[in-house]
């Protein structure tokens, strides 16, 4: 059996990361997939970390057991007017998103000054982090977003802290910024959703799989004041990400036009192999506020989602790990 080894690059989306751990529940299953190094952001972050830290107590199975512990966990510590939102109802659509938007006028330092956060000991309750810092089983990059530069922050395996994850998911209009050694941070999504670089130029794998929660193209011009909203937010979580994958394609694009005897950065580029597992339309049509929605079985809807998307990558693109990219580097130029 030939095994293939890829890196992983994980997007955040709140709640609709619930589809990334579908989509990992299903790679962990195939034995001819081995995994180097994953970057995470928010959510992606927080699925980093759990499958790592599952890995380090039972393999595979202790990975899959980690995410849907942590899953079910999060279904538990909702908010309970946004926890609440219903696809198809539109009073409890009106309700969120009333919430939403009061939260563009009143600061979280306002509505919630002793800085009140159930992640928090959520995930030192599910992670060893010393564990984690001294035998993680794989490269971890977390992305936090430095609020005074702007500039991305990568924090690794053998330096993470609950605080590194809290402050990859850090939404300011809900949770205060996290400090940690004097500065400040943000969420990861407004740097780097995910780091791509950080697998090219610290793993030794030359395949990464890249696993979206929001759609690289959508059709038509929106029109409402909430859906020009919405496209706005996806761009702010969206354009460090394309702008990566840009520069990778153009720098590809030179590189294989460029004789045999070039550097060791060259030779690199040049045998990068990228791949993608993209939503599916379900999750694609979804709006901003269902990425509040921790019903557990909204979850897990999620969740087999995921796991489909998975499937069909594995069947149709799994041969060309390790020989060409599944994707289409076109789309990013």
């Amino acid at each position: 059996m030939s095994v293939r080894t890829v890196n992983l690059g994980l997007q955040g989306g709140g709640a609709h990361g619930a589809f990334t751990w579908g989509v990992l529940d299903r790679l962990l299953e195939e034995p001819r997939l081995r995994i180097e190094g994953i970057s995470g952001t928010s959510a992606g972050a927080m699925n980093a970390v759990m499958l790592a830290s599952g890995w380090l107590q039972q393999g595979p199975e202790g990975a899959r057991a980690q995410l849907a512990r942590f899953w079910h966990q999060v279904s538990l510590h909702a908010l309970p007017e946004l926890s609440s939102v219903l696809p198809g109802d539109p009073s409890r659509q009106a309700l969120a998103g009333w919430m939403l938007q009061l939260s563009q006028f009143l600061s979280p330092y306002d509505t919630n000054p002793l800085d009140l956060n159930p992640l928090r000991a959520l995930v030192e309750r599910l992670v060893d982090f010393g564990q984690l810092r001294s035998a993680s089983p794989f490269n971890l990059f977390i992305a936090a977003t430095d609020v005074q530069s702007g500039k991305i922050r990568l924090f690794r395996e053998r330096e993470l802290h609950a605080e590194h994850l809290l402050a990859s998911a850090c939404l300011p209009n809900l949770h205060q910024a996290i400090e940690i050694d004097g500065h400040s941070y943000w969420d990861g999504g407004f740097s780097g959703n995910p780091a791509i670089y950080p697998l090219i130029f610290d793993c030794d794998s030359e395949d990464i799989l890249v696993v979206l929660l929001q759609p690289l193209l959508r059709v038509g011009t929106p029109l409402t004041a909430a859906a020009i909203q919405e496209r706005i937010s996806e761009f702010g979580f969206q354009s460090t990400f394309l702008r990566e994958m840009r520069a990778i394609s153009h720098i590809q694009h030179e590189v294989r036009r460029m004789p045999l005897s070039i550097g060791a950065f060259e030779r690199r580029m040049r045998r990068l192999r990228l791949h993608l597992i993209e939503t599916d339309e379900l999750l694609a049509d979804l709006g901003r506020v269902t990425k509040y929605d921790t019903r557990l079985h909204f979850l897990e809807s999620l969740k087999n989602r995921g796991r489909q998307q998975a499937g069909r990558w594995l069947e149709q693109h799994f041969e060309a790990v390790g020989r060409e990219s599944s994707c289409d580097l076109e789309l990013f130029l």
